[in-house]
């Protein structure tokens, strides 16, 4: 079973090289030839999804069979493993993980290439770039961390068996959201990267990545979550985030490419962030690639990182040259993403989106520096000194609270400008509501159920519960009143109910009132959070 696993990973790179080489050829050299040449490589891509397939199955076989020759199997599986977990050896160790990875990204891959007829030219770009990304990893599997590596030796009867931290439920499902989100992140950038060469006219490479997007970022926030969790029921911590540097890892990305998300709609709407998003869309790509980094080169010490190994100098080599193919393009086709338009007023919806993404990565860089100060100041003093959670949670809690504020006050903005008189329209309600709610948090008696009180001021961790308290009422209300004024507007047209207006109000524009729906997701999660303050172990 080896043999064939090791003869499919062979294969898929070499089907790799050959869609990244003659892929590249066609686009450079004109003519109906090379075209067909193009062809074939945007057919060898796909068959790249069948080779990697045949690889993972073999993997997931053996250890269903027990088949403790494979090296990687008699280090993460044993006989009495479960076979929910047996079948999670597929990703429980730093090899099978990279197969895992090579995987989704030629799934991912496979999907592009066959969706070809949108836009024939953009997506052989598109392709192009995963097929590089894809010749890394298949390099690096085969020759370094190879899967299907022999047991030297005399065959065992019985394998390590897995690291009994990993053998809780979520962990069937964690790490296939969190690589989900990680990988699909290479296909927004690959369209960025391929509209950036070729001077792509127009947004519609943002249209086309809208939905490539909005799955990988949705894949993304449910892996960091239930990655949450399970630090939170299985590692002990007392809360659900700890400000671990594999946490950070998954963290930085995700904030990242909210903010791309957010500042997108500008680029669309009003022709402006060019530049911007394309900056944001490689640095979403980067920072995950960089934190498979993090966690497998034993660089920086964490509970549930893999161990130390010598895969590390080939991710900060893909880095480097990633990083610099990057630049070159840009600096030599910046000019194509020059800006049709100004920001022409403080009150409006371009400037809370502005807004949004400066403090979203004020936070992703105050993440970053955390997480690599104990390096830099190894690097730089001769000793190494950490940071824990005090340090990010000085930053990150007033910015979280500035972002929820935004979070209200964003959607009801009008583009361009917005009068004062629009402004006291929308929030007088909502606003009365939130202050409302924040008088009886303060001065309900703490006899009748109320966290704070009559001791608001008591510290700095019940003032900022309070704020993200009463913020969260805030959006809350904007959010249901977005929704009833646009159905209030279909009942006077249509003469049917409130109910049934709103959704059909929803359906009339998803993309608009989904994104409240995710704001509430945000408020609970807020409101969650802010109980932590009243944690008494």
């Amino acid at each position: 079973m080896a043999a064939i696993g090791d003869f499919a990973l062979l294969l898929a790179l070499a089907l790799s090289i050959y869609s990244f080489l003659f892929g590249l050829l066609a686009l450079i050299l004109p003519g109906p030839g090379w075209q067909r040449v193009g062809e074939t490589a945007r057919r060898a891509g796909i068959v790249v999804f069948g080779a990697v397939l045949l690889a993972a199955v073999v993997l997931e076989v053996s250890a269903f069979r027990d088949d403790f020759s494979i090296a990687y199997l008699f280090h993460h599986s044993n006989r009495d493993l479960p076979a929910p977990y047996k079948f999670a050896t597929l990703w429980s160790g730093q090899e099978g993980s990279l197969l895992f990875w090579a995987l989704l990204l030629s799934g991912y891959g496979f999907v592009l290439r066959l969706r070809y007829k949108t836009d024939p030219r953009l997506f052989a770009y598109a392709s192009v770039v995963i097929a590089a990304v894809q010749v890394f990893f298949f390099s690096l599997i085969y020759f370094a961390a190879h899967p299907f590596g022999l047991i030297e030796g005399p065959l065992r009867a019985d394998g390590s068996g897995l690291n009994p931290l990993l053998q809780y439920p979520e962990m069937v499902i964690h790490p296939p959201m969190l690589y989900l989100g990680y990988v699909g992140f290479t296909v927004p950038f690959a369209f960025a990267l391929g509209a950036l060469i070729m001077k792509y006219p127009g947004e519609k490479w943002i249209h086309i990545t809208r939905r490539w997007t909005m799955v990988t970022w949705g894949f993304l926030t449910c892996g960091v979550f239930l990655g949450a969790h399970w630090a939170y029921s299985v590692l002990g911590w007392g809360g659900y985030w700890g400000w671990d540097p594999v946490e950070n890892a998954s963290l930085m990305p995700w904030l990242v490419g909210t903010a791309f998300l957010h500042s997108v709609m500008m680029q669309e709407k009003r022709g402006m962030l060019k530049i911007w998003n394309m900056w944001l869309v490689f640095f979403t790509f980067w920072l995950a690639i960089l934190g498979t980094f993090l966690t497998r080169s034993g660089i920086i010490n964490s509970v549930h990182a893999f161990a130390q190994s010598s895969i590390g100098s080939w991710f900060g080599y893909f880095l480097v040259i990633s990083f610099v193919v990057f630049v070159f393009f840009f600096f030599k086709n910046k000019d194509h993403l020059r800006s049709e338009h100004k920001l022409e007023s403080l009150i409006s919806r371009e400037s809370s989106f502005l807004f949004n993404n400066l403090l979203f990565v004020l936070l992703c860089f105050t993440v970053l520096w955390g997480t690599w100060f104990p390096k830099i100041s190894e690097l730089v003093q001769g000793n190494k000194v950490t940071v824990g959670a005090p340090f990010y949670n000085r930053v990150a809690i007033p910015v979280a609270i500035l972002l929820l504020i935004l979070t209200a006050i964003g959607p009801l903005l009008a583009w361009r400008k917005t009068s004062f008189e629009s402004l006291k329209r929308n929030f007088a309600w909502p606003t009365l509501g939130a202050v409302a709610t924040m008088a009886f948090l303060m001065f309900t008696p703490a006899s009748w159920g109320s966290p704070f009180g009559l001791r608001p001021w008591q510290g700095i961790s019940y003032f900022y519960s309070l704020m993200a308290i009463g913020l969260s009422v805030l959006v809350t209300l904007t959010v249901a009143s977005e929704f009833y004024r646009g159905g209030r507007v279909i009942a006077q047209k249509t003469g049917q109910g409130q109910f049934a207006s709103m959704v059909q109000l929803t359906h009339r524009n998803t993309r608009r009132y989904g994104g409240y729906v995710v704001h509430f997701g945000v408020v609970v999660v807020i409101i969650g959070l802010a109980g932590a303050a009243f944690n008494q172990e």
